[in-house]
């Protein structure tokens, strides 16, 4: 063995591509340089890094991952190599993306709204402009273009061996030609990490596999969602019009005609394709050790349609010969979204893999993972990238059939709401046949299948608009009827997890922000926080025993809940049980919702036997259930917990003593516009990103208790709070979160849930803005599709402000 070789580290990186390096990078910046360790199988890049064509670009309508590309921009156009003395090779030579359609507009529009909220030098254009700035592309057809003149193309080589430079200046040993051969964790709770060289011990492991990443996760017994997916780029010979351009031409990502991407390379042409039908994965169980540099031989079959229209939109091309071609492998998570955060189930296992836009992505996103490292959490929302949003129901075939829809729609609008039905239902619910027989259009919630609306003589791709659709008058009549009668939905999606045990209040004690629930029945709601006093998730408690709490929370938080008692618990005698996919809930809701109930059970429901956030076992259609009196719809209403194999008669019983008061069921656009009326906060404002004070959530925080991040999270100043606002309708375009918020001209922040309330008439929505533009009745404007928007900061809720109606009596 190297008698150089390390045998102990803090960290440990596995992987020598742009994310194992930009991580190793930014954990220098964070300070933990000098006790980092990476180890490369063969050269740094040689995996799917060098065959990057390295596009970067501003146009993205995801507010989080803009902040990384901008980021990734600066350090790509002289902040990199100005630190490090390493040339990038970097190309600003600006972008277009164009549209066809109205459709593709408004993406455009609304990708332009964001784009302005986050400050980047970015315009909506028309054919002309584009026409100026690239003669040579045939523009037919084309009705406008969004142009974000500060992006490029980088090389991927130089960017990541920059980056190795800096990781080195602060610290980092690299080792390459050192392949790991094992990961396992010890009893002591460190990381064993055997290789070629010799075994570490480390605190922290971080799986940056690129597209050996799955494989890897199985020496620790984990599933890490992702499939290699190929992928073709050509560069032409030399294009004799290209020699006498002073400035290189921007690149133009056509999606509708080309499928991809044209740019020029050095004087030649490059063109880069994602096929839209029959897509190729590869390596579903194992990727060969020795694939150093590897690519495929190309396929013309499968992009020649792409290809020739390629030609047909830059005619200097259609007469050259293809020079170099570029077919390589690039890992796929089922949705698309990197795998960025901590694996499921276990401590200090990272994941910094399933990357496809590495080069675009990969510096951000690996500075936001060394901020959670460090300091326990990011500086934006992680929700999207966090690895635990997949659960057990991801096997191998269904991330290849996942993986491969996502390859498809990679060129696709991306479409509000965007429905992906392959490899579904992997989940479904007790009533999932029921529901869809009476015209349930689903969506996938970790695994689970849970109505949105339900259809009245639509086909499914009829809600894809960034535009009021006809599924908003159904979402309405859903509304109304929950509003002036009784709704009934089936929320089985939540997660449900017990926790028993005689130290099972003490845990929950220190790890929430509320007052814990004191007597058998009590129901709060709290916050967990995390060691930088951010908010890790929200839950519902409910005490149904001495020693036993039932927890409620969003469906996709569930590993992470899990995680984070496993985590965070001492020596406490405590029993945590998952009770998510044996257990349904339905959610009843409505001034009738009583007189339902009572026509189904024996219990006494009124305000003083059954009172408001109290919770009983009561028995319905001869079933033991638990009822929660609580109502995200701002309702008289309960929630009713139960036995998956009790959830269809208990339905049943409801529906029909429902009958007589006109009930419906409704499903998740309806409860989204009802807490928008009544100002919930849901999973988009409450964010690591965010303390209790900047979600302007302290009311469920107490003072006079110790939790964890609590100091962090009373103590920080507020460069930004969470403001609720009417936004004037035009009847067409109502947001969809992420859209530019101005004051006096400037802007101060960006929405984060936007709804239009079909009950009160406005379009709602939750904003985070400067302290001084979230004051009650402010004017404001928020940039909708492209145009401003009168809004006003509102006091209360915009439905029942005094929340009189889920307390309502028993007549």
């Amino acid at each position: 063995m190297d008698q150089n070789f390390p045998t102990q580290a803090r960290v440990v990186i596995v992987g020598g591509g742009v994310m194992g390096v930009g991580l190793a990078y930014h954990l220098g910046h964070e300070g933990w340089g000098a006790d980092t360790v990476l180890l490369e199988k063969a050269e740094l890049t040689s995996g799917s890094t060098w065959h990057a064509a390295g596009q970067i670009t501003h146009s993205t309508s995801n507010f989080g991952l803009g902040k990384c590309v901008d980021y990734n921009i600066g350090l790509y156009s002289g902040g990199l190599e100005a630190e490090t003395g390493q040339p990038v090779t970097w190309h600003g030579c600006g972008s277009f993306r164009l549209a066809y359609t109205e459709d593709e507009m408004d993406w455009l529009r609304h990708t332009l709204s964001v784009g302005r909220a986050l400050g980047f030098n970015i315009d909506l254009v028309g054919p002309e402009k584009v026409a100026q700035l690239h003669p040579f592309y045939n523009l037919d057809g084309v009705l406008g273009a969004l142009h974000t003149p500060d992006d490029g193309h980088v090389d991927p080589t130089n960017v990541t061996m920059a980056m190795a430079t800096g990781a080195r200046q602060k610290g980092v040993k690299i080792i390459r030609h050192c392949r790991a051969t094992n990961i396992t964790q010890q009893p002591s709770g460190d990381w064993k990490v055997e290789t070629e060289k010799g075994t570490i011990i480390c605190e922290h492991v971080v799986n940056a596999g690129g597209t050996y990443a799955r494989q890897m996760g199985e020496w620790s017994g984990l599933q890490l969602p992702m499939t290699s997916m190929t992928h073709h780029y050509f560069v032409t010979e030399p294009v004799p019009e290209f020699e006498g351009l002073d400035t290189e031409l921007p690149v133009i990502r056509d999606d509708k005609k080309v499928s991809g991407y044209i740019r020029m390379e050095q004087k030649r042409g490059l063109i880069g394709i994602y096929e839209k039908e029959n897509p190729n994965s590869v390596w579903h169980d194992h990727c060969p050790w020795d694939y150093e540099n590897w690519l495929f031989d190309a396929d013309y079959d499968r992009v020649m349609p792409y290809l020739e229209e390629s030609m047909n939109r830059m005619p200097i091309f259609a007469n050259l010969g293809i020079q170099r071609e570029v077919h390589g492998a690039i890992s796929h998570p089922p949705d698309g979204n990197p795998l960025i955060g901590p694996a499921p189930g276990v401590r200090n296992y990272w994941c910094c893999c399933g990357t496809q836009i590495g080069i675009g992505w990969g510096p951000g996103l690996t500075r936001e993972l060394a901020r959670w490292m460090v300091h326990g959490a990011a500086n934006i929302s992680m929700r999207d990238y966090d690895p635990r949003r997949f659960g057990s129901y991801a096997t191998k075939e269904w991330q290849v059939v996942k993986a491969e829809e996502d390859y498809c729609l990679r060129h696709e609008i991306p479409f509000p709401h965007l429905n992906r039905l392959a490899g579904r239902p992997i989940k479904p619910s007790a009533l999932y046949g029921l529901l869809k027989s009476k015209g349930a259009v689903h969506e996938e919630v970790y695994g689970f299948e849970r109505p949105r609306f339900f259809a009245k003589g639509i086909a499914q791709e009829d809600h894809y608009s960034f535009n009021r659709s006809p599924v908003d008058a159904m979402v309405a009549a859903e509304v109304k009827a929950v509003r002036e009668g009784v709704g009934i939905m089936d929320v089985t999606a939540f997660t449900k997890v017990l926790i028993e045990g005689p130290d099972a209040y003490a845990l929950l004690d220190r790890l929430t922000a509320n007052r814990m629930p004191q007597q058998v029945g009590s129901i709060t709601l709290t916050h967990m926080l995390n060691r930088a006093g951010r908010i890790e998730l929200e839950t519902t408690i409910v005490r149904i025993g001495e020693d036993q709490f039932y927890l409620v929370c969003a469906a996709f938080f569930e590993q992470r809940l899990l995680d984070h008692l496993a985590h965070q618990r001492h020596d406490e005698d405590v029993t945590i049980t998952a009770l998510s996919d044996e257990w349904s809930a339905l959610s009843l809701n409505g001034p009738q919702s009583r007189n339902v109930l009572a026509a189904c059970t024996d219990t006494d429901l009124s305000n003083a036997a059954f009172r408001w956030l109290s919770a009983q076992q009561i028995t319905v259609a001869g079933h033991e259930i638990w009822a929660l009196r609580m109502s995200y719809a701002g309702e008289l209403g309960w929630e009713f917990h139960m036995p998956a194999t009790a959830c269809l008669d208990v339905y049943n019983a409801l529906w029909a003593a429902g009958e007589a008061y006109g009930i419906a069921d409704y499903g998740s656009f309806a409860m989204n516009a009802m807490r928008m009326e009544k100002a919930f906060k849901g999973a988009g404002e409450l964010t690591n990103e965010v303390t209790l004070a900047e979600a302007n959530v302290l009311r469920f925080a107490r003072m006079d208790k110790a939790y964890l991040g609590r100091d962090k999270t009373l103590n920080t100043a507020l460069p930004w709070v969470c403001a609720y606002l009417e936004i004037e309708p035009d009847g067409h375009a109502d947001g969809h979160g992420g859209e530019a918020v101005l004051h006096n001209g400037r802007v101060v922040g960006s929405t984060a849930s936007v709804a239009y309330g079909p009950t009160v008439g406005k379009i709602l929505a939750f904003a985070y803005v400067k302290p001084e533009a979230a004051e009650p009745g402010t004017a404001l404007e928020v940039i909708i599709h492209g145009s401003p928007r009168a809004a006003r900061v509102l006091a209360a809720p915009a439905y029942d402000p005094n929340s009189l109606k889920p307390r309502e009596d028993a007549p």
